[in-house]
């Protein structure tokens, strides 16, 4: 997965937690199952996030960002932001 792959996700997680959060205000609260998916979307964008800069920093420092992986929910949602 190269960068313009990872900012393609980034896009379209965006527009997905977009939709669902246009759908809650209308209906002026989301199902649960709704909720859920934001809260999956928001981690799987968080990961993204991640990865990318990460993939920036290797590439700065000259290192190898294919070597970056993807880190799991639980380590990156503990960063302090």
């Amino acid at each position: 997965m190269d960068d313009r792959d990872i900012l393609k996700r980034i896009s379209d997680l965006v527009d997905e937690e977009h939709r669902l959060r246009s759908a809650a205000q209308v209906h002026e609260s989301g199902t649960e199952g709704d909720r859920d998916r934001l809260r999956e979307l928001e981690e799987s964008l968080d990961q993204c996030w991640d990865l990318l800069r990460r993939r920036r920093a290797a590439r700065q420092t000259h290192g190898d960002p294919e070597a970056q992986g993807v880190r799991p929910t639980s380590e990156v949602e503990r960063y302090l932001q």
